[in-house]
């Protein structure tokens, strides 16, 4: 086995390690009467705050203070350079990847976490925490790669499979197909409840004139 093959098999590893442990928690946390819907979407944000938390928390450890992915030692440190030979800037440490990153992992890995919590909890508020997240990781994704498309993709590789449909596509779209999803869900929670709250309204005002 060469070493791009046994360093991509890490990577991967450790990923599918993660989305492991948010499937465990959903299993051990949530009730038994819980749908497989709330068990998929409580797997997703427990994963989505494992992600932000570990491995980009890592990235960000390693690519500020004057450090780089490219330059530093370290398992993550090993991971994140399979995932840079897909993407370069990654590796060096570009500007705008680390700002976006400073929010994604003090700002939407907590928020992940706290989401997991109201779910666990059936607190109606779950509902606009989770459009929030969504709303910041799907701005969040544009914007790590609309800079590329206006520069012809220029850092780039898409020249591998691995690199292409497992880190640029299936990685990165996952990021935008579940977030989408959620903001759908709580779209429907949200005007359900309101429409609800109106017909009672309604309801109540009707029976004031009647008097």
């Amino acid at each position: 086995m060469d070493e791009q093959t046994k360093q991509s098999l890490l990577a991967n590893g450790f990923v599918a390690l993660l989305v492991t442990g948010g499937f465990l928690s959903s299993q051990l946390l949530l009730p038994k009467r819980a749908s497989r819907k709330t068990r998929f979407i409580f797997t997703w944000l427990a994963f989505d705050a494992l992600c932000h938390s570990i491995i980009e928390g890592s990235f960000l450890y390693y690519s500020t203070f004057g450090r780089s992915i490219n330059t530093s030692q370290g398992f993550l440190a090993y991971l994140w350079k399979d995932y840079a030979r897909a993407d370069k800037r990654w590796g060096w440490s570009d500007p705008t990847v680390v700002s976006l990153e400073i929010l994604t992992v003090l700002g939407a890995g907590p928020l992940a976490a706290y989401c997991c919590y109201l779910l666990l909890n059936d607190v109606a508020a779950y509902h606009y925490w989770a459009v929030v997240l969504s709303t910041a990781e799907l701005y969040g994704g544009f914007m790590t790669f609309c800079p590329e498309w206006l520069t012809q993709n220029k850092n780039l590789d898409a020249s591998d499979w691995m690199l292409f449909y497992v880190y640029l596509c299936f990685m990165n779209l996952a990021w935008v197909f579940i977030p989408f999803y959620l903001l759908l869900d709580s779209y429907g929670s949200i005007t359900a409840g309101l429409r609800t709250v109106a017909g009672a309204t309604a309801a109540v005002t009707k029976t004031q004139k009647s008097k």
